[in-house]
């Protein structure tokens, strides 16, 4: 059911209560005012005719018949239009229309009430009058029959009102006239959902275009729509990803791991040999192991680089690079304990993914380890972290053979290997990857006193302005082109 029929349904069903509903109040409020009014001028009478009443007991007291009739007289003509009935301990005084004798009158103290007698009402009031020689009650009375006369009239006229707005309160035609009102209030919501019907995500880029109509419930509505809409997109575009993401795993597994596994198989298929001697047996059995330390090494680098191309932003918090870098140092020594490994770091905060910045120190100090081996096979490795104004700078120096500087940037790319790697090639790829990642940047250059590599990576610190920025472009794993880590450089 539409909004305007479910509007012009309530209006036609409530306008006609609610006519019904102000007539009775309004009945109400009258009766109340004209019995205000009765009981303001009863009191008055009461009041006024107190010092009669207690002059005629004080006569009837001292037995003076020619002055108690005078008093009597006196006390009836100042009543005007009210009745009166005086009890003292001499009789009782009465006159002007009242109740009989047998109705219950109220007691002195009491506000006026109405009371009931031979099919008739009245207002009565009771006052004690208090004299020095005799004291009494003094009751004064009002037919009611004036204020329900005056009831009368007006609901005589709340009638008449009625009728008149009986066309306009009717329910066909006020629910007519609501659901022409409604209908044109809901006009921006009709026009709303129509630019909103008109798009499929599917077949177009066009998105939600709403001109602002002053009217708050429609234009908040558009703006949720918008924000709906574009979550939806990014949402969307994140899947898409995630699917070039599995796809090009799938395709980089297949192509990288095909010649580790044709490897193993043919020295199975050696070692299969019945008379295969031991020291071949050996060296066969060296090989399987390099061939799976070699496979499972690519493996683990392309989950990790796919993570760092899917990776949210809500994943990035508040870290110490330092804290980091201890544990990966603490790591690197039980793995390869005949080597030197060296940590100076200070306090170096960032808003970041702590895997990625692990997965970042891991392989520069594993690609110092395996290439950095000086004359006498042995790995000497530093590592400093540092604060550097408003960046935080990592370094990783090695004592090896060093790189060229016309293959400083060609390390970075996927699967690059020198002719003795027997790596993944992908270890400075998710260096670069995650030093982008970061907002940061990583370059190569010669070691201290120009012996062996240093790595440098400088990330952003700590800052408001830099939390949950991500770079937009992150295709490390599914981009097919061969690029330098410059390339991943946000443009300007």
């Amino acid at each position: 059911m539409k909004l305007s029929t479910r509007i012009a349904l309530a209006v036609g069903a409530a306008v006609p209560l609610l006519v019904l509903a102000c007539g009775w109040l309004l009945l109400t409020l009258v009766a109340r005012d004209l019995h205000r009014a009765e009981d303001s001028h009863l009191k008055a009478r009461a009041t006024a005719i107190a010092p009669d009443a207690r002059t005629l007991l004080r006569a009837a007291a001292n037995d003076r018949p020619s002055a108690e009739e005078s008093r009597q007289r006196r006390l009836f003509n100042a009543a005007l239009d009210v009745g009166v009935r005086l009890t003292g301990p001499d009789g009782t005084y009465s006159g002007g229309p009242q109740p009989g004798p047998s109705v219950a009158l109220p007691a002195p103290g009491k506000g006026p009430v109405t009371v009931r007698g031979a099919g008739r009402s009245w207002r009565a009031y009771a006052l004690p009058v208090t004299g020095t020689q005799a004291s009494g009650i003094l009751w004064v009375f009002a037919p009611d029959t004036a204020s329900r006369a005056q009831l009368i009239l007006v609901r005589g006229r709340v009638v008449t009102t009625a009728l008149l707005a009986a066309p306009l309160s009717a329910a066909p035609l006020s629910a007519l006239l609501a659901w022409a009102i409604a209908s044109g209030a809901t006009r921006p919501l009709r026009r709303l959902r129509g630019a909103a019907a008109g798009l499929d995500p599917r077949t177009t880029s066009v998105r939600l275009e709403h001109r602002p109509t002053r009217i708050v419930e429609v234009d908040d509505l558009a703006a949720t729509l918008r924000t709906v809409l574009a979550r939806y997109d990014e949402q969307a575009a994140r899947t898409a990803e995630a699917l070039d993401t599995a796809r090009s795993f799938a395709a980089a597994a297949s192509h990288e791991l095909r010649n580790p596994l044709m490897s193993i198989g043919t020295n199975l298929d050696v070692l299969a040999h019945p008379g295969l001697p031991d020291s071949d047996r050996a060296e066969v059995v060296e090989e399987l192991r390099r061939e799976h330390g070699r496979l499972l090494g690519t493996l683990v680098a392309l989950r990790e680089l796919g993570r760092g191309d899917l990776v949210e932003a809500d994943a990035f918090h508040p870290l110490d690079v330092a804290e980091v870098a201890d544990a990966a140092v603490a790591e690197a020594r039980r793995r390869a304990p005949d080597a030197v490994i060296t940590l100076s770091a200070g306090a170096a905060p960032v808003h970041g993914w702590e895997p990625g910045v692990r997965i970042l120190l891991n392989n520069l100090i594993g690609n110092a380890l395996t290439h950095g081996r000086g004359a006498a096979g042995r790995a000497e490795v530093t590592v400093a972290v540092a604060r550097d104004e408003d960046q935080v700078l990592v370094t990783v120096d090695d004592r090896g053979p060093g790189i060229a500087p016309a293959d400083r940037q060609e390390v970075f790319r996927r699967f690059h290997r020198g002719p003795a790697s027997t790596g993944s090639g992908l270890g400075l790829t998710l260096v670069a990857q995650q030093a982008a990642l970061h907002r940061g940047t990583v370059e190569l250059g010669a070691g201290r006193g120009g012996v062996g590599t240093r790595c440098t990576v400088r990330l952003p610190g700590a800052g408001p302005a830099l939390g949950g920025e991500l770079p937009v472009r992150r295709d490390w794993l599914t981009a097919a082109a061969e690029r330098s880590q410059s390339s991943h450089k946000e443009p300007s």
